[in-house]
């Protein structure tokens, strides 16, 4: 046991050697930082009680979103009555659900179940469920159609997973590192940005929906007829965007030629004729050809650029627009055009996202709580060591050798793995302080009792390391299962404690069997004491 082959030798003191390497760079300033090399630039990100930012707890708009699927719906009523040549009236979406008459008796039929076969299953029927997602009902003449609350919970769902990606994909684009995002309850995403110290950009840059849109204006009426009337059917009046210096209003038709889900880039840039800050875009294959074949056909037309429901520019069409770009100018500022690419870079959110909660940390808090984190774990430090060495003398002192390269480990794999480091991370450090040295006492114990029964020093030794194993192993594993466990069950500080554990963990198996037996076989080949010195 005492033993050690060259190459184990070798793999202990590289590990031990690059643990202290890769946490250096934790120690160092960032201008420092810069003259080393690229690989060994990683330092552990700081969460935000540790560093400051943002926090933000966002809700979705759940109205808005049955809203949209409703006018969806009715707009797909309307499609398969004509498909059918089924004449109808009165088609009416309600807050809940969407409502037509059929025009004569005999074609009723036909229209419930053309209008029954646009109901899907929802995701329970996996499970065996015979759910659908939509409850089509008679009533008279007239047909109901309304989404059930299993389908609504499916999009609700969908909607949030859809939104936390979009949320995600704007903030990385800003270079923020570490920002955490989830979601919380039903409805509800929580978004806490490190270093992020300005809540009210980042609340324009993720709480605007982004839902970009291509329309042509319905020049069948005017805008003032239309709101002293009703706009034709498949037409309605939108808002223009505040500084817009044109109309305050368009009537456009509801068919959307291209969307925004149709783009793969877009940029901020300036136009070169009035040196004016706009968006260039560009669409993919299917919608270029779209886009390409409307401007061809409705040549000398006003085609409308609708963002959120507002129309930023509506130019008319002078030429067939063929190569799938163009460019979008509004009276933005520089800011605004480069806020607006980066919106429609990452996509719409399917719903808007409301405020509920706000919160800035600032630096000064941040810079307190690592004091004090530090402080803490520089006590903890120092308590272990003095324990150790009055209990254990010489070999106490072994112990806090390798207890020094378990914290280093510790840090040199949250380095590495590039995770957050926050207030709960560093109790878990100071914990493991604690983990780790009770295996040593374990084994300094059994030294002791090997000793006493008349063993020679080679022998208790041996014994002592051989004879704690199987204790040692099993407590790490239980430790290891708990930090596991409050990994994938826990949410937030509590992950950021439950990794530094487990890492912790580990790291003190490796030196407990391997670096504090290395020191002590070394010790031991060198010196030749003549009995154990506990």
């Amino acid at each position: 046991m005492l033993y050690f082959n060259r190459w184990k030798i070798f793999i202990i003191l590289g590990i031990s050697f690059a643990s202290l390497l890769f946490t250096a760079p934790n120690f160092i300033s960032p201008s420092a930082l810069q003259s080393l090399p690229h690989w060994l630039q990683m330092r552990m990100p700081l969460g935000l009680d540790l560093q400051g930012g943002s926090h933000l707890l966002l809700q979705m708009n759940v109205d808005e979103l049955r809203k949209e699927w409703l006018e969806s719906l009715s707009s797909d009523v309307r499609q398969n009555l004509r498909q059918e040549r089924i004449g109808y009236t009165g088609l009416v979406t309600g807050r809940e659900d969407v409502r037509v008459t059929v025009r004569q008796a005999d074609q009723f039929d036909a229209a419930y179940n053309k209008l029954r076969a646009m109901a899907r299953p929802t995701s329970g029927a996996i499970f065996g469920h015979s759910t659908t997602d939509l409850d089509v009902n008679r009533d008279g003449s007239a047909i109901t159609l309304k989404p059930t609350q299993a389908a609504i919970n499916d999009r609700i769902s969908s909607a949030i997973g859809s939104a936390i990606e979009t949320v995600r994909r704007r903030i990385d684009i800003t270079g923020t590192t570490e920002p955490i995002i989830q979601r919380q309850g039903r409805d509800r995403i929580l978004v806490q940005v490190p270093g992020f110290n300005d809540p009210a950009k980042l609340k324009e840059l993720i709480g605007k929906t982004a839902k970009l849109t291509f329309q042509l204006v319905d020049q069948t009426m005017s805008v003032d007829e239309a709101q002293k009337g009703n706009p034709p059917p498949g037409s309605a009046i939108y808002p223009a965007q505040e500084g817009e210096g044109g109309p305050q209003s368009y009537l456009l038709q509801k068919r959307v030629i291209v969307s925004g889900e149709d783009l793969v880039d877009a940029q901020p840039g300036f136009d070169h004729r009035t040196n004016e800050p706009i968006v260039t875009f560009r669409f993919n294959s299917s919608g270029a050809q779209r886009f390409g074949r409307t401007t061809q056909e409705n040549v000398g037309r006003p085609f409308a650029i609708v963002l959120d429901g507002q129309v930023i520019s509506a130019p008319v069409i002078r030429d067939a627009i063929l190569g799938g770009s163009g460019q979008i100018s509004g009276h933005f500022s520089v800011e605004q055009a480069n806020t607006l690419s980066i919106l429609l870079r990452s996509g719409a959110l399917p719903a808007s996202l409301d405020v509920v909660e706000e919160r800035s940390v600032g630096p000064s808090l941040g810079a307190d709580s690592i004091a004090s984190g530090t402080l803490a774990s520089i006590i903890a430090f120092f308590a272990v060591a003095t324990f150790m060495i009055l209990g254990y003398g010489l070999f106490g002192a072994f112990s806090i050798i390798a207890l020094i390269i378990n914290i280093a480990l510790i840090m040199a794999v949250l380095s590495l793995m590039q995770a957050t480091l926050t207030l709960p991370g560093i109790a878990g450090i100071a914990l493991t302080m604690g983990v780790a040295v009770d295996a040593n006492v374990l084994i300094y114990e059994r030294m002791r009792e090997e000793a006493r029964s008349g063993k020679s020093p080679v022998l208790a030794l041996e014994a002592g390391f051989s004879r704690a194993y199987a204790t040692i192993i099993d407590s790490h594993l239980t430790g290891l299962l708990g930090g596991v466990i409050l990994y994938w069950l826990g949410v937030g500080p509590i992950r950021g404690f439950a990794v530094t554990l487990c890492i912790g963990t580990i790291a003190s198996l490796f030196t407990a069997i391997t670096l504090t037996r290395l020191i002590i076989s070394t010790w031991f080949h060198r010196v030749r004491p003549a009995e154990v010195p506990l």
